[in-house]
């Protein structure tokens, strides 16, 4: 039976694991809120049932879905994968769900976030968002894996990177914002990072990608490839939105080290071009006054860095533009070990995010 640990995974021994380390599998929410998805959410829908099945190729996959979209998401979504139904609010399951943690004995625990849906009253993206703030501890009864309480602070998967020995990357632009967790100290936050992450050296880059909605996400900018390698998102062109945050980002971690006393060595992927709402597609969404307004035109943040590592593969994300297959090639030199994925999720960009910020990544103790 799930139980509440009133400790922290540092001072228990346990450490949340890099990405890249083996899953026991995968979650994901089946997207149907009609404000964020359009058409209903079946555009959504249908780029999700590829990404579970290709998932669920290479490791156990879960979906979680509402009563009302139970019978259509089980009867869309190939049988080896698992469909749970659970009251949401939205999708984006790594932002709202727990942080698994591991230790040397074999034993996995899961650290349950504060939740303001991207910061509440003050720009979060919906509300209300009381069924999200749940899920991290839902998974983990669901799973029976005892939970560490950390409700008490505002943290989003996708603001933060690991790599599993000690060292994480995150941005002051989304971790330092009033919107999260008010006037609590830098000091205060970093330490609560390491106690429920075991992190020995924070890394501050200063922001994340212009048109990111979710205040500067971290895994739009880079991620850990394996300890002391880094993919980073690039942009040659000076004129480029993303390009002085790009090359600050560059040169911050070229001047670092981790927690090992490496330093990094850092790989450039190339974003494909700026992508924009449609009328059209603009068109298919609800307007509503507790969501955050989408209008034709919107600028979006997009990236091949907000790919996902599973077991023996990489999903990475393509929009129909010329530097897919680049991306691809690029990213098959640095997991020689791995399958590459390609899979068109433009529909997931239209409502700010892509398929590491849809997937939630299970460890394997």
């Amino acid at each position: 039976m799930s139980k509440t640990i009133k400790s922290t995974p540092k001072k228990d021994g346990f450490r949340m694991p890099g990405e890249f380390e083996p899953h026991v599998g995968s979650w994901l929410i089946w997207p149907e809120r009609t404000d964020t998805w359009r058409d209903g959410g079946k555009p959504g829908q249908k780029v999700l049932v590829e990404v579970a099945a290709a998932i669920s190729k290479y490791e156990k996959c879960t979906v979680l879905v509402s009563a009302a979209q139970y019978e259509n998401a089980r009867a869309r979504l190939p049988e080896e994968v698992r469909v749970i139904e659970m009251s949401v609010d939205d999708a984006w399951t790594q932002d709202k769900g727990p942080t698994f943690v591991i230790n040397d004995k074999g034993d996995v625990r899961g650290v349950h976030w504060g939740w303001n849906a991207w910061g509440g009253l003050e720009g979060g993206l919906y509300f209300p968002w009381k069924l999200d703030s749940q899920v991290g501890q839902k998974i983990l009864e669901i799973e029976d894996v005892d939970r560490y309480d950390a409700t008490h602070f505002v943290v989003e998967g996708g603001a933060t990177q690991v790599d599993g020995e000690g060292t994480l990357i995150i941005t002051e632009q989304c971790n330092l914002n009033h919107n999260r967790n008010g006037d609590m100290p830098k000091e205060e936050i970093e330490k609560n990072f390491k106690e429920y992450m075991n992190i020995e050296k924070i890394i501050w880059l200063k922001r994340g990608m212009v048109f990111d909605e979710t205040d500067g996400h971290v895994d739009d900018v880079c991620f850990f490839v394996r300890p002391g390698v880094i993919a980073l998102s690039w942009v040659d062109d000076p004129k480029h939105p993303q390009y002085e945050v790009l090359n600050e980002a560059y040169e911050i971690l070229s001047g670092e080290t981790d927690a090992k006393g490496r330093k990094f060595e850092i790989h450039k992927i190339h974003i494909p071009d700026v992508l924009h709402i449609t009328d059209e597609e603009n068109d298919g969404i609800d307007i509503s006054a507790s969501a955050a307004p989408r209008d034709p035109g919107m600028s979006l943040a997009v990236t091949y860095i907000n790919a996902y590592i599973i077991n023996g593969a990489v999903l990475v994300p393509q929009f129909g533009d010329q530097r897919d297959k680049e991306a691809c090639d690029k990213l098959a030199e640095l997991f020689p070990d791995r399958d590459i994925v390609p899979l068109n999720t433009r529909e997931w960009s239209l409502c700010g995010g892509n398929i590491h910020c849809m997937t939630l990544q299970q460890p394997r103790p």
